[in-house]
């Protein structure tokens, strides 16, 4: 983050980084109580907005979802609705759905609980609009991207790309930060070597899903 405020890079709301060339956006799924202990001191000093996107079902509990295999990641804890609603106008909440299930594996009207619900629980709860959504594990279908265009104004998959004019609004490509690590500057974040390194990682990407059984 201290490398990002240094690059001079514009780091913006998420849905400004539609219309604003050169920009990054700044979000954080689950609503882990690491982002409020670790993450957001760093994040206000720095004076950056963020997006957090809430699991509304599991606020206060842990991140053991349904559609999660045993030990298939760390146990940790979820920050509970008054933390949530204490935090600062920088950070904008979003909603990650009631489960964090696959929502392409649920009927229609399951999937428009987990959309339409979630989103009313999290305004209910802390005061606040919801306006965007992401995908648990990034997965959509044409079904639920309609589905999410009716209750909210975009929508974030895992997509590894930029963000361009011909991005789909209802599934907007990621860059996850692990693939970043090794960058000496967030500012090189949109050179041509660090393009051409995340499109190596892409289609690597690609291949394993191929892959899997």
């Amino acid at each position: 983050m201290e490398s990002l405020a240094q690059s001079g890079v514009p780091v913006v709301a998420l849905d400004q980084v539609l219309s604003m060339r050169g920009s990054v956006a700044l979000t954080f799924d689950d609503g882990y109580r690491n982002f409020a202990d670790v993450a957001l001191p760093m994040l206000e000093k720095l004076q950056f907005t963020v997006t957090l996107f809430v699991v509304s079902g599991f606020c206060g509990r842990r991140n053991e979802w349904p559609d999660q295999p045993a030990g298939a990641a760390p146990s940790l804890p979820l920050m509970p609705w008054q933390e949530l609603a204490a935090l600062p106008s920088s950070v904008e909440l979003g909603a990650h759905t009631v489960t964090h299930r696959d929502l392409r594996k649920l009927s229609r009207e399951d999937c428009e609980h987990e959309l339409s619900h979630c989103r009313e629980e999290i305004e209910r709860r802390t005061g606040r609009p919801v306006r965007w959504l992401a995908y648990p594990y990034g997965a959509s279908s044409p079904q639920v991207r309609l589905l999410a265009g009716r209750q909210f104004e975009l929508a974030v998959g895992t997509t590894l790309a930029y963000v361009s004019r011909h991005s789909d609004r209802f599934d907007l490509p990621r860059i996850d930060a692990y693939y970043l690590r090794r960058e000496r500057s967030l500012g090189q974040i949109f050179s041509g070597s660090s393009a051409t390194y995340l499109g190596v990682r892409r289609a690597l990407r690609a291949a394993r899903k191929c892959a899997s059984p």
